[in-house]
C-alpha cells in the first residue's frame, strides 16, 4: 500500500509500505476512506530530528473495516468508521473516568509499530474500544465534518469542557488554527457569554466570528495583553482556552486569566518548563487544566450533533489533495495558504 512517512524537517514522502496485518486479536484493519493533516503534525515538520527510517504520519481518519481478529466482537467487515487520534480499550478505569489518552492499554497512530493513517489502510488495536460505527449510507456532504471528530473539533471542545466554559463566562481563545476555531464553536455551545479569539488571519477570525467570537484580537505578546485587559475592564477572562502549545501562547494565558480563573491547554505543548509561579499562576489563584483530548468520552454525542445538523465543524477543512499529492498538504498548511487540507487515497 501507499503511506506518507517523515524523514526530517520538511521531508515529507509517500512511500510503498507492507500492507498491515493482523498482530493482537484485538485488531481491526481499516481501508482509509478520508484523512487529514493536523496542526500538530506541523511541530516535527518543523523540527524533528533526520531520520533514515520515516515516522508514519497521520492519526485522523474515517474508513471502512476489512478484517477483524479474533477478539473483536463489535465491529465486522464493511463497517464504516470514524476513529479518536489515540487507540484504548475504552472499559479500563482510566477509561472509565473518561481519559482514553491515558489507557494503559492504549496509544498512538505512527508509534510503535503501528501505522500512520495518511495511508491507504491502518491497524487499529483496541478496535472494540476506539471505533465507532457510522450509518453507511451517511450524506457525502457530513463527512468532512465527521472527520473533524476524529480530533480538531472534540480537541477544541475538550478544551472548553476542562475550562468549565458555562453561562455568563467570559472566555478567551488564543490561535485561530483549526482547534482554536473549534473550541469557539464548543463554548458558544457551552453558553458562553462572550468569546474573544486571538488570531490575525481574517480569513480564519471570521469564521470564528461566525461560530460565536463576539471580539477578534489580531495582538499578540503584551499588546494582546493590553488588549484583553482593556476589553474586560482590566479584570481579565474567566476561561483561556490555549490552542498552540507554544511558550508565547502560554505566556499570553496566564497574563490575560482573571483572578481565579483557568487556563486549559490543548496546544502540544513544545516546552517541558513553564512558569507557575508568584507572577504567572499562583498570585492569581489560576488554576492549569487540558491535555490531550479524550475524543473517545465524546465521540458518539458528537457523531448525532453532526447527523442532525446541529453543528458542522468540518468547515475547518479548505483544501482536498489526493494522497499521491500529501507532501503539498503540508506544505499549504505550513505556509498558512490553508486552513486544514483533507487527504483522500
Amino acid at each position: 500500500m501507499r503511506a506518507t512517512f517523515m524523514y526530517g524537517p520538511g521531508d515529507v514522502r509517500l512511500e510503498t509500505a507492507p500492507d498491515p496485518r493482523i498482530v493482537e486479536p484485538t485488531d481491526a484493519i481499516v481501508r482509509i476512506t478520508l484523512a487529514c493533516v493536523c496542526g500538530s503534525d506541523l511541530h516535527p515538520y518543523h523540527s524533528m530530528e533526520k531520520t533514515d527510517e520515516g515516522v508514519p504520519k497521520g492519526h485522523e481518519f474515517l474508513g471502512v473495516v476489512e478484517e477483524t481478529g479474533p477478539e473483536v466482537t463489535g465491529l465486522r467487515r464493511g463497517d464504516f468508521v470514524v476513529s479518536p487520534f489515540a487507540y484504548s480499550d475504552n472499559t479500563c478505569p482510566i477509561c472509565r473516568d473518561g481519559f482514553q489518552t491515558a489507557c494503559p492499554h492504549g496509544g498512538w497512530y505512527g508509534i510503535g509499530g503501528v501505522g500512520g493513517a495518511q495511508a491507504e489502510a491502518v491497524r487499529v488495536p483496541q478496535a472494540d474500544g476506539t471505533l465507532v460505527k457510522l450509518p453507511g449510507d451517511v450524506d457525502t456532504a457530513l463527512l468532512p465534518s465527521l472527520l473533524a471528530l476524529s480530533d480538531v473539533y472534540l480537541t477544541g471542545y475538550h478544551a472548553a469542557h476542562m475550562g468549565r466554559v458555562g453561562p455568563g463566562k467570559t472566555v478567551t481563545v488564543i490561535g485561530d488554527g483549526a482547534v482554536g476555531l473549534s473550541a469557539v464553536l464548543a463554548a458558544r455551545r457551552m453558553g458562553a457569554e462572550r468569546i474573544l479569539l486571538m488570531g490575525r488571519h481574517t480569513s480564519r477570525t471570521d469564521l470564528g466570528r461566525e461560530w460565536g467570537a463576539t471580539d477578534v484580537v489580531p495582538e499578540r505578546g503584551e499588546e494582546g495583553i493590553a488588549k484583553v485587559l482593556e476589553l474586560t475592564g482590566g479584570e481579565g477572562s474567566h476561561v483561556v482556552l490555549e490552542a498552540v502549545g507554544l511558550m508565547p501562547a502560554y505566556e499570553q494565558a496566564y497574563g490575560i486569566v482573571r483572578p481565579g480563573g483557568i487556563i486549559s491547554r490543548v496546544g502540544v505543548p513544545q516546552y517541558e518548563e513553564a512558569p507557575v509561579g508568584f507572577g504567572s499562576l499562583f498570585g492569581k489563584n489560576a488554576q492549569l487544566a487540558g491535555g490531550p483530548a479524550p475524543v473517545r468520552a465524546y465521540l458518539e454525542p458528537a457523531v448525532d450533533d453532526v447527523l442532525a445538523g446541529r453543528i458542522d465543524p468540518g468547515r475547518v477543512f479548505d483544501a482536498e489533495v489526493a494522497l499521491d499529492d500529501v507532501a503539498d498538504a503540508y506544505r499549504l498548511m505550513d505556509s498558512r495558504t490553508n486552513l486544514k487540507v483533507i487527504v483522500r487515497p
